[in-house]
Order: C-alpha cells, then sequence, then structure tokens
C-alpha cells in the first residue's frame, strides 16, 4: 500500500511539473494595445476577438493621439516598448512614425478593399482604419443667445467680435492641433499662416493641451459647459452630442464649420510595433480592426468614417454628421520635411511672450 502511495505520489508531481503555470500561460498570452484616451469599443466585441484568439488585450490608454505616439517613440527607442500593437496614429503624424522606425510591415488581407487614397504608407507599415474630420465645431444655443453670427470661414476667426471665443490645441501635443494648423499653412500658405496666427493670438484665441481638455474644460457646447463656444475639434463631435445628449433631440446642439480648407481630413492608422515577441497575435488584431464587425462598430464608438467599403453606416450617425467637400490637404512629402519646423515656428509665436 505504501508503495502504491509512493508511486502516485511520484505520478502527481512529475505531472504537476509538466503542466504550465496558469500564472505563466495568461501572461503570454497578452496583447498590449497602445491607444489614445479616446479609443472605444463595445465590450462584447472585444470579449469575442480575446475568446477566439485565447488571449487578454490589455488596452494602454496614453492621452492625446500626439502624446501617446511620443510616448511609444520614447519607450520604443529605449528598446522597452509598452505595446504589441498601436492605434491612433494619424496622417499629420505619420512621417514621424515611419521616420522612427518602430513599426513592422504587415499586409492584412483586407487591404486590397480599401480605396488607395488611405493608404499613405506604401511599405504597410501603418495601416489605415478609419478616418474623420477636424474641423471648428460651435455652440449653436451660445451664438443664439448672444445674437452674434457664426463665423463661416478661418478669415472671421481674426475678427474683433469673437474675440476669446476660440479654443485649439496645441499642435505640438495634440493630433487634432496639429491638423488644424495644417489646414490654416494650406489655406494661406507658407508666407501667411504665420500672420494668421498671429492675428489669432491677437485675438486671444485659447490654448490647450490636448483635445480632452479644449472639448470638456473650454467649450461651451460640451458636458464641461466652459467658456469658449469655438473649439478645434471633429466634424462628427455633433454627432456624439446628439446622440448623447440627456433629453432628446430633434438636431444636433453643436456643428461644425465646413467652408472650404477650414477642414483637415484626418486618417487614423494601425501598426505592428517593431519587436513585438507577439507578432502572430498583432496579426490577428490588425485584421480584427479592419474586419467588418469593428469597421461597424467605429461610428458610434469613436464617431469616425470606417474606411472598409462594405461597413455600413447606423441612421443616427449620418442625421447629424457633417462631411466637408473640399477639406484641405498638404503634400505628405511636405509634412515630413517640414512639420517639426511648422511645429517650432507656432511654439516660438504662440507660446512666447
Amino acid at each position: 500500500m505504501k508503495k502504491l502511495l509512493l508511486i502516485l505520489t511520484i505520478f502527481i508531481l512529475l505531472f504537476a511539473a509538466c503542466v504550465p503555470d496558469a500564472n505563466n500561460l495568461s501572461a503570454s498570452r497578452v496583447l498590449n494595445v497602445m491607444t489614445h484616451d479616446s479609443f472605444d469599443i463595445t465590450a462584447e466585441l472585444l470579449a469575442k476577438f480575446e475568446r477566439e484568439n485565447d488571449v487578454r488585450v490589455n488596452i494602454i490608454k496614453a492621452g492625446d493621439a500626439g502624446s501617446a505616439l511620443n510616448r511609444l517613440i520614447l519607450t520604443s527607442t529605449a528598446g522597452a516598448s509598452e505595446a504589441d500593437v498601436f492605434y491612433g496614429l494619424d496622417n499629420s503624424f505619420l512621417s514621424r512614425a515611419l521616420e522612427n522606425e518602430i513599426f513592422e510591415a504587415y499586409q492584412p488581407p483586407a487591404l486590397t478593399h480599401i480605396d488607395a487614397c488611405f493608404q499613405l504608407d506604401t511599405s504597410n507599415r501603418a495601416l489605415p482604419i478609419n478616418y474623420g474630420d477636424v474641423c471648428i465645431n460651435y455652440d449653436k444655443a451660445w451664438f443664439a443667445d448672444h445674437g452674434l453670427a457664426v463665423p463661416t470661414s478661418l478669415e472671421d476667426l481674426t475678427l474683433p467680435a469673437y474675440q476669446g471665443l476660440l479654443a485649439v490645441e496645441n499642435p505640438s501635443t495634440s493630433s487634432p492641433g496639429l491638423a488644424f494648423m495644417m489646414a490654416t499653412i494650406a489655406h494661406f500658405g507658407e508666407d501667411g499662416w504665420l500672420d494668421y496666427w498671429r492675428q489669432l493670438k491677437d485675438n486671444q484665441v485659447v490654448i490647450a493641451a490636448d483635445w480632452e481638455t479644449a472639448y470638456y474644460s473650454n467649450f461651451s457646447g460640451s458636458s464641461g459647459k466652459g467658456a469658449q463656444p469655438l473649439v478645434v475639434s471633429y466634424a462628427s463631435s455633433p454627432v456624439a452630442e446628439f446622440i448623447y445628449a440627456e433629453v432628446e433631440l430633434d438636431e444636433a446642439p453643436t456643428a461644425s464649420i465646413v467652408a472650404e480648407h477650414a477642414c483637415w481630413r484626418q486618417i487614423e492608422f494601425a501598426g505592428i510595433v517593431k519587436g513585438t515577441q507577439q507578432r502572430a497575435l498583432a496579426e490577428k488584431f490588425i485584421d480584427f480592426l479592419l474586419s467588418k464587425d469593428f469597421q461597424e462598430d467605429l461610428p458610434l464608438q469613436m464617431f469616425v468614417y470606417p474606411v472598409l467599403p462594405e461597413a455600413l453606416l447606423p441612421d443616427e450617425f449620418t442625421r447629424a454628421s457633417q462631411v466637408p467637400e473640399k477639406p484641405a490637404t498638404l503634400d505628405p512629402a511636405d509634412i515630413a520635411k517640414n512639420r517639426e519646423l511648422w511645429v517650432e515656428q507656432w511654439l516660438e509665436l504662440m507660446l512666447s511672450n
């Protein structure tokens, strides 16, 4: 009997040694996804991906898109990257990400269905996921209550009537802030854009570090009920205000100025972070981001447009959304060449005494 017990004990010990530790198994199946604070996804949809791939997705929200990219570049170049996948890089920062070589190339099957206008990186390191337009939003009620006409152009914002009424974001730390600065460069040209910003400064434009602060603290048309009825945000932001209003509305309480060159078309990308130990899972997550399920989840989660043509837009999204007919554009090569200089010039002008 003792001999039998001894044999059973040895067998159990050997079996236990051969079974992977549950904690270690779990840790080896974690996919770290770094993104901006605005990232959102239906919980059930993310859970489905996790079940199908036996993985836990750890979402790392790292501030505004510009701040998140800065963090990824700093940690990656130091050999201490926190992420396997990065989501939320946009075309204003695209060249910076590619120059720092922080992504690995991947060609997902869905890429063949996506319009070439969204595929700005021919090396397929940065893969298009969604798009939207950065525009100036305005608070309809504020302008009605104050009997002031809504500005209809970028030039109008320099008029005394709009003194202190506009909130913008710092382009060195904010993706929409950089996008708006690009729009002014495209509209006024390299010889005139700084003079335009000088006029905005004289007209007491308010500068916030990031979109969240500008929109939720400064903007009077958001839940923060701030002091500025004009803010640099997204053409789809009024959709969010319409859908999530505390009471049912007939129309959105905010709208966008969509005059020619007043908006900037923003394309968001995702990429597999260079050196990831979870390459196969990272590829599956990119495929997931380009799946019809995720693409159709995007509009009401992050209020952006899907790049996948077959993805359908929900009715409530189309009811309140505005699409500018002629957004501002710049040659990607010009952005790559001059972006850092333009930001430095902006900082010197706008943040110096």
